[in-house]
């Protein structure tokens, strides 16, 4: 077992990877270890953003007036239930700056700047692991645990295991973390990626009944804009006025504050990117789960994968441990091999044992399929 240290935090970071298994710099790789929306950015916007240059002669708008209103619209909230930020990072941070001093808890595996900005902040730390191999919420379990918590983080879908709490559980979990005083934070970075629309699927609805909810969101991943760092936080009124005091001032730059507008209405772009998904994961996870199985005959051997079923645009999966190879083999040989996936060394309760492969268009994945089925063969010839 390596060492942590190697291992990016982040996915979409090769050099350090390509330099620690001696592959030269300009090795061609295809990234599957960022979770974006290949289909994206969507066309217009290089475009637009050069047609916005002129504006960095300014400052931005101190309010971000107009960015607000937009996905206040977009959610069917006030203006005043929305802070604007720099990235989901950073809606991340302010949400721990809320919190300074007190109790969290965290559910493991999940997005590691929860802890981090927990930390940051002096928050003590308690994490709440999600049991393998299915990553299934016990939700009783998790409320009877939550005594003395002062604010519960958690993703949904989640990161890295793209598992879902459904809408009525997390009424209930709502319900009962009321009645502790207990603060329950979602990063939405993903609810795009569900198949569904925003409003059928995000929370928003339900800040209305519970003060208590904060909800984060990153338009990065659907709109395939990770550069640009865009990303807001909604919650009541008073909650929003008092995160906004720890945020530095003009946090978001023009560019990224102009463009929110004009992306909530690309209406089209949204259905593209659902259709996609309805067809593209599916298509995938039948793909990845007989990889190594013959078609119509009774398995012999288990599969070559166990995947954790998807509600997101990534798979966690890790190898049969019958099939005789690793997690970090199989993750070497893709990469010698030209494919980019993303490691779980560094979430909790992983530990490595597992790999992270996010969507891409259908071209991609299925030369990814093809360099899973060559490299699992070797092995099993080996």
């Amino acid at each position: 077992m390596w060492p942590s240290s190697p291992w990016p935090k982040h996915g979409g970071q090769a050099e350090a990877l390509l330099a620690h298994f001696g592959l030269p710099a300009g090795h061609r790789l295809e990234d599957f270890s960022a979770n974006l929306n290949p289909l994206g950015p969507p066309a217009w916007v290089r475009t637009w953003l050069t047609k916005q240059l002129a504006g960095l002669e300014r400052y931005p708008s101190p309010d971000y007036a107009a960015a607000r209103q937009a996905i206040a619209a977009h959610h069917q909230l006030q203006p005043e239930q929305v802070l604007l930020t720099n990235g989901g990072a950073e809606a991340i941070f302010l949400a721990a700056a809320l919190h300074a001093g007190k109790r969290a808890a965290v559910l493991t595996p999940s997005f590691g700047e929860y802890a981090r900005a927990c930390h940051a902040h002096r928050l003590s730390l308690t994490e709440m692991a999600l049991p393998a191999p299915h990553f299934v919420l016990d939700l009783e379990a998790l409320v009877a645990s939550l005594s003395g918590i002062d604010v519960l983080f958690l993703c949904r879908p989640n990161n890295p295991t793209a598992t879902l709490v459904d809408f009525p559980a997390m009424e209930v979990l709502l319900e009962q973390t009321a009645l502790i005083g207990c603060r329950v934070v979602v990063d939405e970075a993903f609810i795009d990626m569900v198949g569904e629309t925003p409003q059928q699927v995000s929370l928003a609805s339900l800040l209305v009944r519970y003060p208590h909810l904060m909800l984060l969101h990153s338009m990065t991943k659907f709109y395939t804009l990770p550069g640009l760092r865009l990303g807001y936080m909604l919650a009541d009124e008073a909650t929003i006025n008092s995160a906004a005091t720890h945020q530095p001032p003009w946090s978001v730059n023009h560019l990224a504050a102009e463009l929110v507008a004009p992306l909530l209405a690309d209406e089209a772009f949204v259905r593209r990117t659902q259709r996609w998904l309805a067809t593209e994961r599916p298509r995938m996870m039948q793909a990845l789960t007989q990889l190594g199985l013959e078609p119509g005959l009774e398995p012999v051997l288990e599969p070559v994968l166990e995947i954790v079923p998807s509600h997101a645009c990534f798979f966690l999966m890790r190898p049969s441990a019958a099939r005789g190879i690793t997690s970090d083999a199989l993750f070497e040989q893709l990469l010698r091999r030209g494919i980019l996936v993303r490691h779980t060394h560094n979430f909790s309760g992983l530990d490595g044992d597992w790999l992270r492969v996010a969507l891409r268009d259908e071209p991609a994945n299925r030369r990814l399929i093809s360099v899973l089925k060559k490299v699992t063969e070797e092995r099993a010839t080996a």
